[in-house]
Parts: structure tokens; sequence; C-alpha cells
């Protein structure tokens, strides 16, 4: 297969922060492993697998933004491995990498993306896994976590599911009518981490805050957070889903929020007491970023 380039589409305090252990973003990723898994349409999902060193903690199932795809994510896939987990990205079919993907127009590419989720989730061997993804994939990634989008015709729900135990949410989109909107968003039912940047804005929307839409919607008491950064946008100046930007890559708030994202990872998807003090006790305002809790 031929692999080619990439464009945006979305369907068309200190003492707290010293707390945070730090994960390089730039540090080398391992090469992934390439699998071949066969769907119940007959569609083969080709899916990146990163393995950690040593004894895997946990998996992360991984959906890329639109017209993106997997290997242009290890700038964050890395903190993750290096914590312990290891990571599923499946190349789907809206990506512009894909061979296929001119046959899965509208909704045909998220119901294709719906059977991709269902199929590479089924291989995880881990009782419960993490579901993330960034700006499309962040929206599938919710869904699997209790959000309630719209389903193509033919396609069965609930596309949540009870082995999704957390959601690392990297910009996902506002209201999308018919796909999503606040009601949507609102079955959420697991905790949460959704991430934006006050440059993060999409074209002809009034301002960056409706990637917030998830975390507002969602109900209070289930230790769903947001994290906005000064200055960022989309892709992190080009450090993730689109490399060929020119920049500059915006590393170290890329490494702010995959530091912040191994913490959710220790404490609420292994129970670490310490990890989820010290996310909690960074909730607020500080130079550079707000966090916030519901």
């Amino acid at each position: 297969m031929t692999y080619g380039p990439t464009r945006r589409s979305l369907i068309g305090s200190a003492l707290a922060l010293g707390a945070l252990a730090r994960w390089p973003v730039a540090a080398s990723v391992p090469v992934a492993k390439v699998l071949d898994i066969a769907l119940p349409s007959g569609r083969i999902c080709r899916t990146w697998l990163y393995e950690p060193q040593g004894r895997a903690m946990g998996s992360i199932f991984f959906g890329h933004g639109a017209a993106s795809a997997p290997w242009k994510y290890e700038a964050l896939f890395g903190p993750w491995m290096r914590a312990g987990y290891r990571v599923l990205a499946p190349l789907h079919v809206d990506s512009t990498d894909h061979p296929d993907r001119a046959s899965f127009a509208g909704l045909a590419g998220w119901a294709a993306r719906i059977e991709d989720m269902r199929g590479v989730t089924a291989t995880i061997a881990h009782r419960h896994y993490v579901a993330a993804g960034h700006s499309y994939g962040a929206m599938a990634a919710l869904a699997l976590g209790g959000a309630k989008p719209l389903l193509p015709e033919g396609v069965a729900g609930p596309v949540a599911d009870p082995r999704a135990s957390m959601v690392l949410a990297f910009s996902p989109p506002g209201a999308m009518p018919p796909l999503i909107d606040a009601a949507g968003y609102a079955g959420l039912a697991v905790p949460a981490l959704i991430q934006t940047g006050t440059a993060d804005i999409p074209p002809g929307a009034p301002g960056w805050e409706g990637h917030l839409l998830a975390y507002e919607a969602a109900a209070t008491g289930g230790d769903r957070f947001a994290l906005v950064l000064d200055g960022v946008d989309h892709y992190f100046g080009g450090a993730i889903c689109r490399p060929e930007l020119p920049g500059p890559k915006q590393l170290s708030q890329l490494d702010r929020a995959a530091s912040l994202s191994v913490q959710m990872l220790k404490g609420w998807g292994q129970g670490s007491a310490a990890a989820r003090k010290s996310v909690i006790a960074s909730v607020g305002t500080r130079p550079g970023e707000r966090l916030m809790r519901r």
C-alpha cells in the first residue's frame, strides 16, 4: 500500500505542576507492529500496535483525526508507552492515506469507524481499556465512553463500550448536527480529560470554546477534566496529525498535555490515589493554561 499526505477535516500552581511527572514527547518511539484485523464486513482494518518496554499496565485504543493516520501521533504515543501502555491505532477509511477512502463518503466513513472500533477493541486482552483520540477520533473515543452520536443507517447501537473505563479526548469537535450535539455528549459516563487550546479555532467558528462542549454537557461529579492551553492550535503546530505544517511545533505544550494524560492513566486507569491527588491539585488557572474539573 502507498500512504500519502494529510489535511484537516472535522467530517467535513507551580507546586501542583511540579508534582506531575514529565514525559517528554520528543523522545524516540519504537517501531510499531502492523496488524491486519478482519472485520465482519469482510474489510481488513490495518492497525498500528505500539508496545511498551516491559509488562503492559493497560491498553489504549486511539482514533486519529479525519484524514490523518496513526504514525502521525507518535509524539503523543511515546509518553503513554513509557508509562507502560500499549497503543492500538487503526488506519480509518477517512484517512487520505487509506487506499479505499473514495469508497466511504459521508456517514459511510463513520459507519466504518464504528466497525473498526469494535473490531480492534475486541482484540484487547485487558479487562478494561482507555479510549483516546484526536478531533474526529476524540468524538469517537467519547462515544466509547458513553456519548451518543448519530448512528448511521444499518449500524446497531450503542457505540458505548462498558470496557472503556476512561477517555482522553484531544480537541473533540463541538456540536455537529446531526452527528453530535450537547445532548449526545451529555451521555459521557466515565472519567475523562478533554483538551483544547485558545488558537484551536475551526474554520468559520467564532472561537475555540466549542471544543469544550463534551466537558460542559457531561454530568458533574464524574471526574471530568478540561485542559485549555494558551496559544495551542488544533495540531500543536504540527506536532500531531499534520507533520507537514511549517510549525513551530508546540512541543512543550504537548508535553504538558501528555504528562497530565499519564497522570490520568495512573490515577483513574490504575487506581493510584497519589496520581489522582496530583491531578486534582493542579486544577486552576496559571500561566499558560487552565485546568477545570466537574
